[in-house]
């Protein structure tokens, strides 16, 4: 059976599989095979990405074949074990950031759960109004500039100004913490939703790679798990709404940039995603960056620089179109989750990443942080 996330041969990969018996290893993936090349020159991922040039460095990295991709795919479920063979998120040190409302459709969404205080019942009402005032307004509006400054004008005369549209089309970004570092899982594992939540949804992303130095070096894929619900009830409240066990699904692997894929590349992504429900709902999206508000690299340079450093770099999520509105469990309440839910999150560039949906506390608790990392790595002679 062929894997299903299968590399361009172009393409240079980067990731991370847990090895049985030894721990976290960084691995680079050639063809159909996964090569450790986990070294004391690049122990970590974040240490690699830290070099002088990354891309050079893991194409010139000696390493060891270990198995095929379809092996570790295997391994790779909701329930693996502890010392399995498995994707991990392909990211170990960095911090785990994320944009919001980088998106005029998202920017409607979020307006609408602000309205409805988190209430379902209460979004198909308000979509309708707000869609009628706003409508696609907001499509094409550069941030921060005098045409959107005339559009906060008109929205606050309506009585429709909102903190997420402050954000969206203000000069200043919305970048927060998503997830802390070590914490984000990876392909074929659970991804979880805290049990107080009601309404929510998966949010398919590109992910940065971001060196301490800044630059962009690679990107990925992400589920940016949202609590629609909870941070509807207060903005406030948006750590409780992001930050939960398993919250925050990265992979199957950076792809580092070259001359076969760049930043423009990300630029032009067209990103899909599909839910598969054991009650039979599908549910199928798209979300292009090309229809992003902020460029990427804005969004990087509002997150690093002199006011800010990120010594070990940082992984940062770009934001979603997608906020999903077809009905599941009752009319005009749009979609939400369900246990056991299947969601792909596709890019042909970057590949597939695939998780199962369950409740956080049903998800494996993350023990293995960055101080159980620094001791794995003493022990095995690679620091």
């Amino acid at each position: 059976m062929p894997p299903e996330f299968n590399p361009s041969p172009k393409a240079t990969f980067v990731g991370r599989v847990w090895r049985p018996g030894i721990g976290p290893a960084v691995v680079r993936i050639d063809g159909d095979r996964v090569i450790d090349i986990t070294s004391k020159v690049h122990p970590t991922i974040a240490d690699l990405l830290a070099s002088a040039d990354p891309l050079t460095a893991a194409r010139a990295a000696q390493g060891e074949d270990i198995c095929a991709l379809t092996e570790v795919e295997m391994g790779s479920t909701p329930d693996a074990g502890q010392d399995d063979l498995r994707w991990q998120a392909p990211c170990d040190l960095q911090a785990i950031k994320a944009s919001g409302v980088t998106f005029a459709a998202s920017m409607v969404e979020r307006v609408i759960e602000e309205q409805a205080a988190g209430d379902p019942d209460r979004a198909d009402v308000i979509r309708a109004k707000v869609g009628h005032i706003i409508g696609d307004s907001l499509a094409g509006l550069v941030p921060g500039s005098p045409e959107a400054a005339e559009v906060k004008r008109v929205l606050l005369a309506e009585g429709l100004w909102s903190q997420y549209l402050e954000v969206g089309i203000g000069p200043d970004a919305e970048v927060f913490t998503k997830s802390q570092p070590m914490s984000a899982v990876g392909w074929g594992a659970a991804v979880g939703l805290h049990p107080i939540s009601t309404w929510n949804n998966p949010e398919p992303e590109i992910v940065l790679a971001v060196s301490p130095a800044g630059t962009i070096v690679g990107a990925t894929l992400g589920n940016d798990v949202n609590l629609r619900d909870v941070e509807g009830r207060s903005a406030l409240l948006l750590s409780k709404a992001k930050d939960n066990n398993a919250s925050c699904a990265i992979g199957p692997a950076i792809r580092l940039f070259d001359d076969s894929f760049t930043l423009d590349d990300v630029r032009r992504a067209q990103i899909s995603m599909t839910v598969r429900g054991t009650d039979g709902f599908d549910l199928t999206g798209e979300s292009s960056m090309t229809e992003i508000s902020r460029d990427p690299a804005d969004l990087v340079a509002q997150t690093i620089g002199p006011h800010h450093q990120y010594p070990d770099g940082f992984m940062l999520f770009c934001g979603t179109m997608f906020a999903p509105v077809k009905d599941r469990d009752a009319a005009g309440q749009g979609f939400t989750h369900h246990v056991d839910d299947v969601v792909r999150i596709s890019e042909p560039s970057l590949g597939t990443l695939k998780n199962t949906v369950r409740l956080s506390p049903d998800c494996p608790a993350w023990t293995f942080g960055a101080g159980a990392l620094m001791r794995n790595l003493a022990a095995r002679h690679l620091l």
